[in-house]
């Protein structure tokens, strides 16, 4: 019986290693990559705080993986990469819109 749902398992983990999963294992090196970046710029500059490069991996591993999970249609999946792609543009617009309000205080 274990030995029959091992097979089963294993052929129908077989048939999901194809183009798409090589996609989905893409987007989530990229996504996990911004955590390694953020703890070397940590570690630079002595202080937790988050590179503007952290939001630009973000975006662009939820791409990937909202592209993935567009493709195996998995609507949990679809709603947690596109709210997650919100945030990441919002604090975006947040670091640039504070830095060119900086500059006008500036001048």
């Amino acid at each position: 019986m274990i030995g029959q749902l091992l097979t089963e398992y294993w052929d129908r983990l077989e048939d999901s290693l194809n183009f798409w999963a090589v996609i989905g294992f893409l987007g989530q090196a990229i996504f996990a990559s911004r955590f390694i970046i953020q703890w070397l710029h940590a570690e630079r500059v002595k202080r937790s705080e988050i590179p503007v490069v952290f939001w630009y991996i973000s975006i662009a591993g939820g791409v990937i993986l909202l592209f993935y999970a567009i493709h195996i249609a998995n609507v949990v999946f679809i709603i947690g990469q596109v709210s997650g792609l919100v945030v990441y543009l919002r604090n975006l617009h947040l670091i640039y819109k504070a830095r060119r309000e900086g500059r006008e205080a500036a001048v």
